[in-house]
């Protein structure tokens, strides 16, 4: 058997290579040739060629042909158009942009998305309404609607937030660089306890090769994945610190004041929880996370410690602007604590509202219940 991951050298490729690898195929990859993984052995075909565009998605791939390609990279539709050309079975990679409401809350009622969401929640319907989400969704039509019409059998997934070693961006090396810092305190929206599914590089990897494995289950589905067990934005950072050795104190703000912490949210959004339904990909293809969370996270600090990624000038002067940035937060907030704590309270008594009756054949107890 013949497999193609277009994409493979990112979080998630290796752990697709080697686990199609133990599934008995043997696999290429298809990417641009800009950088590539130690991971994946060097028997690996490579592929070079750019992904989004029809032209050089042909080119690249002319008179081959797989028994599965995944698309992780590149734009979706186009290689939906001109998969079943190479392929019998496609598996495609998007994620929750498409869902209405991710970054507008307000355009559902009441305000913000179905805790948890499922697969079939309300889509974005325009370009107006969220472009790059309207695209997600279109990318993912463009798939369904080419199983719809035999060209191939597709299976697609929504990936979650994805943490672990090989990030573009990661996030998590900037509550790192605070540790290192030995900054006390991050400033949060809402008490740091948005929801937000993340999944670590080899779970949802794993869930793909799930889908690989059992092609008439996962024929014409679309998967929510992520980890089994989700963390609150404060706990996400109370791991990192624990990694780190440190601990961080949450400044807990409005989410319109919450300035510092917007880089954590996807796109930069509201504090909205973003918490997905993994019902479907548990019941149907068994799922069930490969690493735990907090060691996922714990493994992903290790590898960032081991391979920091390079700080530009630019990144330092950021830092350096948002630590001022939390500091006044934190005066205001420290301020306001002060002014909150004067004003009277007596912490009622709590009595739960059953009858609890000393002795037998009363008509009420000792609190008239």
């Amino acid at each position: 058997m013949k497999a193609l991951v277009i994409g493979g050298t990112g979080p998630t490729g290796p752990y697709l290579v080697n686990g199609l690898r133990a599934q008995g195929y043997d696999v290429s990859i298809m990417h641009r040739g800009t950088h590539d993984s130690d991971e994946i052995p060097r028997s690996v075909e490579r592929i070079i060629g750019d992904p989004h565009f029809r032209e050089t998605l042909r080119e690249a791939l002319h008179g081959r042909s797989f028994d599965l390609i995944i698309a992780t990279y590149g734009r979706i539709r186009y290689i939906a158009e001109i998969a079943g050309d190479y392929t019998g079975r496609l598996i495609t990679v998007g994620g929750a942009p498409c869902f209405r409401g991710v970054l507008q809350p307000e355009a559902l009622f009441p305000a913000g998305l179905q805790v948890p969401l499922p697969e079939d929640a309300p889509k974005i319907e325009s370009e107006e309404e969220f472009r790059f989400g309207y695209l997600v969704r279109m990318a993912e039509d463009a798939v369904m609607q080419g199983h719809a019409d035999g060209r191939y059998s597709a299976t697609h997934f929504r990936y979650p937030v994805v943490y672990g070693p090989r990030q573009l961006t990661p996030t998590v090396w900037t509550i790192m660089r605070r540790c290192m810092d030995q900054r006390p305190y991050m400033v949060l929206p809402d008490g740091g306890l948005t929801l937000t599914t993340r999944g670590y590089s080899e779970n949802v990897a794993h869930a793909v090769l799930l889908a690989a494995q059992q092609p008439d289950i996962a024929a014409g589905q679309i998967y929510n994945c992520g980890d089994e067990v989700q963390l609150t934005m404060a706990q996400w950072i109370e791991v990192v610190a624990r990694a780190m050795d440190g601990e961080i104190e949450i400044i807990g703000v409005p989410d319109a004041f919450a300035h510092p912490a917007r880089g954590l949210m996807m796109f930069h959004g509201p504090s909205n929880h973003q918490l997905f339904d993994l019902y479907k990909v548990k019941s149907q293809l068994g799922y069930r996370d490969q690493v735990p969370p907090v060691a996922a996270m714990e493994r992903t600090v290790r590898w960032y410690r081991d391979n920091p990624p390079e700080e530009t000038p630019e990144f330092a002067a950021k830092l350096a602007e948002t630590y001022d940035l939390e500091d006044a937060i934190a005066a205001v907030y420290r301020e306001a604590c002060e002014k909150l704590a004067a004003i009277d309270y007596v912490k009622p008594n709590f009595h739960h509202p059953y009858p609890h009756p000393k002795q037998p054949g009363l008509d009420r107890d000792h609190r008239a219940r």
